[in-house]
């Protein structure tokens, strides 16, 4: 055997190696180089402000691939006949999105958790980022714990949680005596469940608007005094304040971020989109053309950006008000597996112009998330 052989494989072994690290090296620059300059780009760009272009690569998942997907939430599954609102994609004005990419996401989420808390609307995004992450990582191993308050979906290869806690108001409910008082300075019963997460996103305000069968509570107690009722915008400023001194004083921002989903607006409207024939959100297969839209802001978008920037620790808003607005098209309407068949058939009373189809509109939402996360 030639004695110079081991050498020259050693050398072989030495070189390919160091050509394999090279590669890597390069491979790891180039991404950190692409994660930099997307970074760049986004600190100097408003994502949230752009124009909807059609784009057939979309959606990034199907209803019928999706394990999480509510009834309420499941439009082509309920027979909505329309698919064109599946086919778009947010442009930003002044940059480009990164693309929806479920492993790095998970891969650069692993062993954390990831919180959403709120109200439907929040569950809507929560089922949406599950449906996404789950079609890019389908034969990972997953595990559901459906729970009231708190539903858990983990991604046990990646030891990644994204739960949702449901607490519509954000502060605390108690009963005392039979009756549903809405603590308005109070949060300790919900806020234990929200402590160790990595990323939270909360969501309220539509609840704080319901009224007779829908309002979810029967007194209002603030600092030990109880209402009826009082100013409902009133009652949403001091439910945020106390939401916002308890991040102040229980989150350590060092390791955990925090969002504030802005309000998602309803189209019960249709004046607001100059449309004079149609009653609500019913039959619309498109969104409204270019930037603008004619409806008035919720109010409680302005109290809610006044009380986020008194905090100590501003939380990032999560500004999906005014991209919302255009999508008319994206609601479930009458296509909604909670509706009688009496209740569909008079799509004038009951059709859900509130919450969003899956697969549909929170996945913007969540690519939005995805970037303001990690880029």
């Amino acid at each position: 055997m030639n004695p110079l052989l081991p050498l020259s494989i050693l050398l072989l072994c030495f070189f390919f190696i160091q050509a394999q690290f090279c590669f890597s090296a390069v491979v790891f620059a180039v991404q950190k180089h692409r994660r930099e300059s997307l970074l760049t780009a986004q600190t100097s760009c408003d994502i949230f402000t752009g124009s909807w272009v059609q784009d057939e690569s979309y959606p990034l998942y199907y209803f019928s691939s999706c394990p999480v997907i509510d009834p309420q939430f499941n439009c082509q599954l309920f027979g909505r006949p329309d698919s064109n609102y599946l086919h778009y994609r947010w442009k930003p004005a002044t940059c480009e999105l990164p693309r929806f990419d479920g492993i790095d996401f998970l891969t650069r989420m692993r062993g954390k958790t990831v919180m959403f808390v709120g109200d439907s609307l929040g569950r809507n995004q929560w089922e949406s980022l599950i449906c996404m992450l789950h079609a890019q990582a389908e034969a990972s191993p997953t595990q559901f714990i459906k729970g009231d308050p708190l539903s858990i979906f983990n991604f046990l290869e990646y030891e990644v949680s994204i739960s949702f806690y449901r607490a519509p108001y954000l502060v605390d409910i108690v009963m005392f005596q039979g009756r549903r008082i809405l603590q308005l300075d109070e949060i300790s019963v919900n806020g234990e469940a929200w402590k160790d997460a990595d990323v939270l996103l909360f969501n309220s305000g539509h609840w704080w608007t319901h009224k007779g069968s829908l309002q979810g509570w029967d007194y209002m107690g603030d600092d030990g005094v109880y209402y009826l009722d009082m100013d409902r915008l009133v009652a949403f400023q001091r439910g945020m304040s106390t939401w916002a001194n308890w991040v102040d004083l229980n989150i350590d921002r060092t390791r955990t971020r925090v969002f504030f989903q802005s309000i998602s607006p309803t189209h019960y409207n249709p004046t607001e989109w100059n449309d004079p024939v149609s009653k609500n959100c019913y039959g619309e297969t498109a969104p409204v053309n270019g930037f603008n839209y004619s409806g008035v802001s919720p109010v409680q978008t302005r109290v809610l950006e006044g009380v986020v920037k008194a905090m100590r620790y501003p939380a990032y808003i999560f500004d999906i008000t005014s991209l919302s607005k255009l999508r008319k098209d994206g609601h479930p309407s009458i296509y909604n597996g909670d509706l009688s068949p009496d209740q569909r058939a008079n799509p004038d009373q009951s059709a859900d112009c509130s919450h969003w189809c899956l697969p549909g509109l929170p996945d913007t939402w969540n690519q939005l998330f995805y970037t303001a996360l990690l880029f």
